[in-house]
């Protein structure tokens, strides 16, 4: 169920048989606060690469990983500026944009972070969080271009 307010759906809640929970329509602070916030932190984290950890990540094999970490960061950090723009701009945006924003940006968490943790010598089983969030960054990608093509 739509409303103006959000999309209600009902849930099971404690004391009564059924209630509704709302979620709020998602606004384009939202996106452009998670744009900030990895765009800061990729270029930080890249100058840190570079200049302070770059040796030992090339002795260890893992400087390509940490390149890679980084450049798809701040990719995708201005990937959620165009969607924050696009919500700002859109006089009703559909929840498939809403949804879109959120694949981004917690592909983007789970892709880089764990590309991170591991180039740093993080213990193994973060491994498996890389191809995960590819694949959330996959699905953001086609939400998105599915919620262009729905108008």
């Amino acid at each position: 169920m739509v409303s103006a307010g959000g999309v209600s759906t009902p849930v099971l809640g404690l004391g009564s048989l059924r209630e509704t929970a709302t979620m709020a329509p998602m606004q384009h602070r939202t996106p452009l606060a998670w744009a900030g916030a990895l765009g800061a932190t990729a270029v930080a984290l890249g100058a840190f690469g570079a200049h302070v950890l770059k040796g030992a990540l090339q002795a260890a094999g893992m400087w390509d990983a940490w390149e890679t970490a980084v450049t798809f960061q701040l990719l995708h950090a201005a990937a959620l500026l165009g969607v924050a723009a696009w919500l700002r701009a859109a006089p009703s945006p559909s929840r498939g944009i809403a949804w879109a924003a959120r694949l981004l940006a917690g592909g983007t968490v789970l892709f880089s972070g764990s590309l991170y943790a591991l180039a740093l010598g993080g213990p193994r089983w973060i491994g498996p969080l890389t191809p995960l969030g590819g694949l959330s960054l996959v699905a953001g990608w086609t939400v998105a271009a599915a919620a262009a093509l729905r108008g």
